[in-house]
């Protein structure tokens, strides 16, 4: 008998030293943090729960059946204070509640043996009901993690399936973003929200080219290509060209340029022009007629591919046979960094597609950020498809911007450039091109009238003389990277009588959705200038107020509280807690000072490069987002004394300390707003995918797009497809089927949501990660509908690869 009761107390005790230990360091770093917190002006529930569950440690080393009575207080207090801070929405409960609600179980459980050590009834039902109902409250709500969680639920009836009219049946993808105004949409209906399911890989081909470094300064494949006839046209990371069967996926020719640049390798698209098809003229008044062409003689390229390059190239490709179109410039190739000064690699280089303007090819250029106030021009420029000669220059730093270059002189140096693909409207012959900032983006005490009258703006040139017709500017004297970052989409606007109006809608990385009247580049949506605060750098040109787009949805630009810090765990939520409530935090303009303030969204997100895809049929847009922090903090140092600096790459915002703004008093230190695990600070979703409605200018729906699957803490892939929202760079396309496909999230997948609902319909597998857009077209040899989307690595993923796949539906469902 001795022996018996000896061994069950002797268990006891060990098992009450455990659990006490886990409470103990709970309770401390509770205690402890949270006092710091509590310091700061922030909530006093870690504090007061880490306390309690310091005595409940202290009861369970004793053996005491108080101990569970303690953490019941704290569990209890959880449950109270949890929707309280958080609301009631998914993930913020479970960051709150998981964690107690477990220790709360194994206090329970062990409830009975310390009532029967104490002599009392062990109470053992009640205490293993108890632990039963709060672990069945934990598999539901791990189910539920396995469950998309929509931050806009749809809540009406589906739209209807609108057919193709066959006079206006899509018959080639010719430009970057299907249309020359960026449309994103596909007038195609073999492939249905009803079929979708039945999408099977047609198709797979291989680049030659694998992308390199995960980390942004690296090779990143984010092509969309063209289909033009029976062929589908391609470009690698390092500028090689690849024709291919669209049927099959077999090579017909290969380009090779093998471009190389120190960061940012990538070729987001290509160009296409073929003098046999007719010339459009402009409809609208006073637009100026496109400039008809001819090829001169012994010039055998009529159908021509053109692509911009890493190492800031413009060349023209034979599309027949990829050979080099030899009267186009030199030998097929115009040299880009022709009269930009010292402009070697990496300060300028070219990353998106040319715009073909009619007979004119239009092109800007990437300034690398970051890196000193000294550096190549922004200057626009226009080429003839033809011959390459320049046509025209609009050189943003200069008061005459189309004023020709003299002998020896070079564009302004340091001025806005235009690094995103652009739009051409031929009804009015007007390229629409979205700006970027001057050099260095976080410090402006240099800027000039012009630079504030260009940087973060969309500016509307004629395509055939590069003159102004209009600039709409959405950031004033941007501190913040927030370029406008994609292809601006021109849309038909429906007015509240019925009829509509030609606009320009396009997102910005500031999370603001713009809706500017083509012909004036007024907004036809309500903007708002709004105070904001100034910081501390002296002679910066800080400006009382900022616009913001009221009268659209604004996508993951809300303004942050302490309370919408999140983290796996309450560990790493109170650590983000403390650090959020350390910096100086306005909103979403704060300004960079020389404390540590914080920027959301960062200047990665909310919207990027991908752009929005259009549905014209229902006036719908679809917009994906990523919201990640930023923190930054301007250090006073002498900038030429530290040897270390920016190349212009996007390690600069992954915490390679501090880098010097060359020819400014400051260094600048910033990093993504991160809990020690690696997770975004605020509370998810991290990325969504959202339908917003043009006629009643609201959010249809809004649905988290990507998992954990493929990622998570310390980059250890938590294979679990958990449906929390990642951050998503790479475009949608949206189809006359009912569809939005979307690739550019974290896991390795391409997806099909129903445009209607926000449900997904259909997702396939791919070998790695993808940041291409997805683009569709129909055979003219078998009438199949394909879906293609180039998969060369996600943002952030060590797995690369060379891969373009065609899906087209099984043929047994097809038939």
């Amino acid at each position: 008998m001795v022996q018996t009761t000896t061994r069950p107390a002797k268990g006891l005790g060990i098992w009450c030293i455990l659990l006490g230990l886990v409470l103990l360091a709970t309770g401390l770093f509770f205690a402890i943090a949270g006092g710091k917190l509590a310091a700061l002006g922030g909530s006093k529930y870690f504090l007061i729960a880490g306390i309690v569950t310091i005595l409940s440690a202290i009861q369970f080393f004793r053996r005491k059946a108080s101990a569970v009575l303690l953490f019941a207080l704290v569990f209890i207090g959880s449950l109270i204070w949890a929707p309280l801070d958080g609301g009631f929405d998914f993930w913020p409960l479970i960051s709150r509640l998981m964690v107690p609600t477990g220790f709360m179980i194994l206090a329970l459980l062990t409830l009975p043996a310390l009532r029967r050590r104490a002599g009392k009834a062990p109470a053992a039902k009640a205490a293993w009901l108890g632990s039963a109902v709060l672990a069945l409250g934990m598999i539901v709500a791990l189910v539920q993690m396995f469950q998309p969680h929509p931050t806009v639920a749809f809540d009406g009836e589906p739209l209807p399936l609108v057919p193709v009219d066959k006079a206006h049946a899509q018959k080639n993808w010719e430009n970057y973003g299907n249309t020359s105004g960026g449309s994103r949409f596909v007038a195609l209906d073999q492939i249905t929200r009803d079929n979708v399911k039945d999408l099977k890989v047609a198709w797979t081909f291989h680049t030659g080219d694998i992308p390199e470094s995960p980390t942004g300064n690296g090779a990143e494949d984010q092509q969309t290509p063209l289909q033009i006839g029976n062929r589908i046209y391609m470009c690698t990371p390092h500028n090689n060209v690849i024709a291919v069967d669209a049927d099959s996926g077999k090579q017909i020719w290969k380009r090779e340029i093998n471009a190389q640049s120190e960061v940012w390798n990538r070729c987001r698209g290509l160009a296409y022009f073929d003098i046999n098809k007719p010339l459009p003229q402009p409809t609208a008044p006073d637009s100026t007629p496109i400039t008809p062409v001819s090829l001169p003689a012994g010039d055998t390229c009529q159908r021509r591919i053109l692509m911009n390059t890493i190492d800031a190239r413009l060349v023209a490709i034979n599309a027949d046979n990829g050979e080099f179109c030899q009267q186009f410039g030199q030998n097929g190739i115009v040299d880009l960094k022709a009269g930009l000064g010292d402009a070697q690699d990496p300060k300028y280089q070219l990353t998106s597609a040319p715009t073909m303007a009619g007979t004119t090819v239009v092109v800007g250029g990437r300034v690398a950020d970051n890196v000193q106030t000294d550096m190549p021009g922004g200057v626009l420029r226009g080429f003839d498809v033809i011959t390459g000669q320049m046509r025209w220059a609009f050189d943003p730093g200069n008061a005459e911007p189309n004023a020709p270059l003299q002998p020896g002189q070079t564009w302004a140096r340091s001025t806005p450039n235009s690094w995103a693909p652009m739009s051409w409207d031929p009804a009015m012959n007007t390229v629409f091109i979205p700006m970027g900032s001057s050099s260095v983006d976080l410090w402006g005490a240099n800027r000039t009238p012009l630079d504030h009258k260009y940087g973060a703006s969309i500016l509307a040139l004629d395509a055939t003389t590069g003159k102004e017709k209009w600039v709409y500017q959405t950031v004033h004297n941007d501190l913040w990277d927030f370029d406008i970052p994609m292809q601006p989409s021109l849309i038909d606007f429906p007015q509240q009588d019925g009829s509509t109006k030609p606009a320009v809608v396009f997102g910005t990385k500031a999370g603001q959705v713009y809706v500017l009247d083509r012909l004036t580049g007024k907004p036809l949506t309500e903007v708002k200038e709004q105070p904001v605060n100034p910081g501390n750098i002296p002679n910066e040109q800080y400006t009382k107020t900022q616009p913001r787009s009221v009268g659209m949805p604004q996508i993951g630009a809300q303004t942050l509280k302490e309370s919408d810090m999140w983290g796996a765990t309450p560990f790493d939520q109170l650590v983000c807690r403390i650090a959020f409530k350390s910096m100086r935090y306005d909103g979403l303009f704060t300004v960079p000072g020389t404390d540590k303030s914080l920027s959301f969204p960062g200047s990665l997100g909310g919207m990027n490069w991908g752009s929005l895809s259009t549905d014209p049929n229902n006036h719908y847009i679809f917009v994906n987002d990523m919201r990640l922090g930023l923190w930054v903090q301007m250090i006073p140092a002498n900038t030429d004394a530290i040897s270390r600096g920016s190349n212009g790459g996007e390690s600069i915002n992954t915490g390679m300390g501090a880098v010097p703004l060359k020819g400014t008093p400051y260094a600048v230190n910033k990093n993504r707003f991160m809990s020690p695990l690696g997770i975004p600070c605020q509370a998810p979703p991290f990325g969504t995918l959202s339908a917003i409605d043009l006629k009643t200018r609201q959010i249809v729906w809004q649905v988290p797009v990507g998992t954990v699957q493929d990622t998570g803490p310390f980059g250890v892939k938590m294979r679990m497809k958990m449906p929390i929202g990642m951050p998503t760079l790479g475009g949608t396309l949206a189809t006359q089927g009912g569809l939005v496909f979307i690739a550019g999230t974290q896991d390795y997948y391409l997806r099909a949501f129903d445009s209607s609902t926000g449900k997904e319909v259909w997702k396939a597998r791919l070998p790695v990660g993808s940041q291409g857009g997805p683009m569709s077209y129909v055979s003219p040899t078998t009438g199949k509908q394909y879906i293609l989307i180039s998969a060369g690595g996600a943002r952030q993923s060590p797995d690369r690869g060379d891969y373009v796949i065609a899906y087209a539906l099984d043929d047994k469902a097809d038939k």
